[in-house]
């Protein structure tokens, strides 16, 4: 097994590298970089901009604003937007952002800087990184836990009763409300529960916005922690209702799958109660691929599942961060992002594989040379 674990964190290493120049060379070809974000305000809001280009923060507009308030004539530019500004200031635009070097480079200065956990500062935040991840991380940590928690809470239970009652009544009515849930995604539930009971059009019994109340800091613990689990009741709900359905499904089908195999049989030939039979013999084998998918269930909720979640409680989290990133073309954040996530995934999928034989210790990875 130690073999089998040295084995898969050494393919982290090639599959993170070629993630990360697989998006690089991608993001090369993609249209509005921050150059030409820059650009785009700069038409409408030049000293604003360019002060923030040539790094004042006391309100003056700097040489670079200068520049280019006084552009004049028609400039032969490879940035969309970018005729009629001075050639100064877009090579200090060019400078600022480290588009004055050829692409190569960028990409393994950038690497250089991240086997150190040095992803720079964000563009146009002006803030490092992972202080950024780490501050909206327990916003997204809090949906994808209990999220996640609820899920397999509620789907496990309901997969057994339905595998146990298959083809009765309960079984067809439980599987119309898991099609619903499947066929609607969260974001939609989320809406229906915020005109339902968030003040949209009918009562206003939970919070619109935000993980905690304002006063929060002032709050004996005991209120604060009903604070919190008050602002949680309406995304986690959302969350829940549009994703317990699969995971539902496929613990049903993984107890019908072993309910139906010989020794389950031989099981009930010997006498035993089917309560026995159930649990003490099928359970194991039908939820070894259930629970040890948990650690990976999580990390999808966690990174993929909240962003218009985030967005429609206004919840500053990871999703909210790295969409907000994609638009303003942050490439620090956007990287800085891509990298952690893909690391952890990565890991993720490692520990998913101990679970199963934690879960089921007949299993044996170090025979399959992966």
């Amino acid at each position: 097994m130690l073999a089998y674990i040295a084995r898969r964190l050494l393919l982290i290493i090639p599959t993170l590298l070629g993630i990360m120049v697989i998006n690089f060379a991608v993001i090369q070809f993609a249209p509005g970089g921050p150059v030409e974000q820059v650009i785009a305000q700069v038409t409408g809001t030049a000293a604003d901009v360019t002060a923030r280009v040539s790094g004042n923060t006391g309100g003056e507009a700097g040489p670079a604003a200068g520049a280019a308030a006084a552009a004049a004539g028609s400039v032969t530019s490879k940035y969309r937007g970018a005729q009629g500004l001075d050639p100064d200031f877009i090579r200090k635009l060019e400078k600022q952002f480290g588009f004055d070097r050829p692409a190569h480079e960028r990409f393994l200065l950038m690497l250089g800087n991240y086997v150190r956990f040095d992803f720079g500062d964000s563009y146009f935040k002006g803030r490092p990184v992972v202080e950024l991840i780490v501050e909206k991380l327990p916003v997204s940590i809090s949906l994808g836990l209990w999220t996640t928690l609820l899920v397999y809470a509620i789907s496990i239970p309901l997969g057994i009763a339905k595998a146990v009652r298959d083809g009765s009544r309960f079984d067809v009515w439980t599987s119309a409300v898991l099609a619903v849930g499947y066929a609607i995604p969260a974001f939609l539930f989320a809406v229906l529960l915020v005109v339902l009971f968030a003040g949209g059009s009918f009562v206003q019994w939970f919070p619109l916005r935000g993980l905690v109340s304002d006063n929060w800091g002032a709050l004996p613990w005991p209120e604060k922690i009903a604070d919190y689990l008050w602002h949680m009741v309406l995304p986690v709900t959302a969350m829940v209702i549009g994703g317990f359905a699969g995971l539902t499904m496929l613990t049903k089908n993984s107890f019908l799958d072993e309910i139906n195999k010989l020794y389950v049989l031989t099981a009930r030939a010997k006498g035993l109660s089917e309560r026995r039979v159930l649990y003490g013999h099928v359970f194991r084998n039908a939820m070894l691929i259930v629970i040890a998918g948990f650690p990976g269930a999580f990390i999808s909720i966690l990174f993929t599942s909240s962003l218009l979640i985030e967005v429609i409680f206004s919840l500053d989290g990871l999703g909210l961060l790295g969409f907000e990133a994609a638009l303003k073309r942050d490439y620090p954040i956007m990287f800085g992002a891509l990298f952690i996530f893909t690391l952890l995934g990565l890991i993720v999928g490692l520990i998913s594989d101990l679970t199963y034989v934690a879960v089921d210790p007949r299993i044996d990875f170090e025979s399959r040379k992966a």
